[in-house]
């Protein structure tokens, strides 16, 4: 779902109202489900750094989860958009919990055998660089569409 997510964040042109729709909904579900997994891994960890920012993360997407449908194709893609970011920030602060190590241009696990290499890419939130590892094969290849 990050893949997608991040997909959806690189889209320059305005997406149709029903397929708007559908990302709305597979966002949302998806963030309901991530939220809570962060949770009860969180509880867990109570006293842990990275726990109590990753609740900060599931309160802001749990405010972009219950912002209204917006009046308009523009306002209501930024309001998508807000939620495909906090679909990013979720699978980070997931991935920081449990350890999991994720190539960023496929989304599969980096531990699956295949050579590796370092990536460095713009965050979707900001213009920080965030630093990563990717499949070798996947470099030259771009994001995966959906």
């Amino acid at each position: 779902m990050r893949a997608a997510a991040a997909w959806f964040l690189d889209q320059r042109t305005l997406p149709r109202h029903e397929s708007l729709k559908l990302w709305s909904g597979d966002l949302g579900d998806f963030l309901e489900h991530l939220a809570s997994e962060i949770e009860q891994l969180a509880a867990a960890l109570p006293n842990d750094v990275p726990a109590r920012v990753a609740m900060v993360g599931v309160g802001e997407a749990r405010w972009r989860l219950d912002e209204p449908d917006a009046t308009g194709l523009n306002d209501d893609t930024e309001r998508v958009r807000r939620l495909a970011r906090s679909v990013m920030a979720l699978c980070d602060h997931h991935d920081a919990l449990t350890g999991a190590r994720m190539c960023l241009a496929c989304d599969k696990p980096l531990d699956d055998g295949r050579p590796t290499m370092p990536y460095e890419h713009a965050s979707p939130s900001g213009g920080a660089k965030v630093p990563g590892r990717i499949h070798t094969t996947c470099a030259g290849v771009g994001r995966p569409r959906r």
